[in-house]
């Protein structure tokens, strides 16, 4: 077997949950060295476990600071910090010549995700967007499906992506960091599928929210919502967006998706496989199946090897935000619907 050449990888905070499914799945590649930085950590609003304790307990080398992490001269990062924090980690790689993928939501604003784009393009890097659920093997046999003809046109879809508010992650619901509540948590699983199932940007939103879950906290930022998105060919799609799961619930939530057409429905829920039980504590749940973010990984790192540009890219990110900040416009405007140019 021919050896693969090193490929320096930096993981750029541990902000976001999903940078520690990230470091295990990256560790177990060949030719991937792979450090941590998460400077942020030591200021973060909890006590969720962060920083050079965390690196230790992930058996991963860990540098002090940004600074160090791209003097390290990585060939690929990857942006697990706040929401609002992506736009400077991107560019800063971008200017250093290095590969990114970038955590979900690609960024808080449009013009920052189109700013973005636009560094790594000038620079020659490729920018990833981290939506791991279009890996999913029965997402992939699901479009493949209708794709294929035999349902017929798509009429309509159900997006639904529901779960625990993230309370071990404060800057979840700290509107400056995270750019909003459950609109911009759960949303954006949802468009992104949207957007590989019917390859068209929606032309129309429309959204409602509320704080109503988890009223007996101090939150500023919605806790359910309920978005509407017209395309072109006529397609209404919605997307039921909430932080509704108990929190003694043994899994974070989980993702749907009912897909109504000429001749057919589809039904597709990646994270519904599992195996339940007890114990001492009360109810559990064992995920089965295919290890999405390991995929999200593994496409990336091949993309890295072979010069090729991974999807979803940045295209995807922007019109992701877009359908993001175009909910929020018309929430907070009583549900009006709201044209994208």
């Amino acid at each position: 077997m021919i050896a693969l050449p090193t490929l320096r990888i930096a993981v750029l905070s541990f902000a976001h949950t999903h940078a520690l499914s990230y470091v295990h799945a990256l560790k177990t590649m060949p030719g991937v060295q792979l450090i941590a930085t998460d400077p942020d950590g030591t200021r973060a609003p909890d006590e969720a476990l962060r920083g050079p304790r965390l690196a230790a307990e992930l058996g991963v080398d860990y540098v002090a600071d940004y600074d160090a992490a791209f003097a390290w001269r990585p060939d690929a990062v990857v942006v697990a910090a706040e929401n609002s924090r992506h736009r400077e980690l991107v560019e800063r790689a971008a200017a250093a010549g290095v590969h990114v993928l970038c955590e979900k939501p690609l960024a808080t604003s449009v013009a920052d995700a189109v700013a973005m784009r636009d560094a790594c393009e000038r620079a020659g890097v490729m920018l990833m967007v981290a939506y791991p659920v279009r890996f999913s093997p029965v997402i992939l046999g699901a479009i493949a499906q209708l794709r294929s003809g035999s349902l017929g046109r798509i009429l309509s879809v159900t997006g639904i992506n529901n779960g625990k508010l993230p309370k071990d992650r404060a800057w979840f619901t700290d509107p400056e960091l995270a750019g909003g509540g459950a609109l911009v948590d759960h949303v954006v699983h949802c468009a992104d599928l949207l957007d590989e199932l019917l390859d068209e940007r929606a032309e129309s939103v429309r959204a409602v929210s509320n704080r109503i879950l988890h009223s007996q906290r101090e939150l500023s930022v919605e806790t359910g919502g309920l978005v509407t998105l017209r395309y072109p060919s006529g397609v209404i799609a919605t997307i039921d967006c909430s932080w509704s799961w108990p929190m003694s619930s043994p899994t974070w939530g989980g993702v749907t998706l009912q897909i109504v057409a000429e001749r057919g429905t589809v039904t597709v829920s990646p994270f519904a496989q599992g195996v339940a039980g007890h114990d001492s504590r009360g109810e559990t749940w064992t995920p089965v199946g295919a290890d999405l973010d390991a995929l999200l990984l593994e496409e990336f790192v091949a993309a890295v090897r072979d010069g090729r540009q991974p999807q979803p890219d940045a295209e995807v990110g922007i019109r992701t935000v877009e359908i993001v900040k175009a909910a929020q416009e018309s929430a907070a405007n009583g549900g009006e619907v709201v044209a994208l140019a």
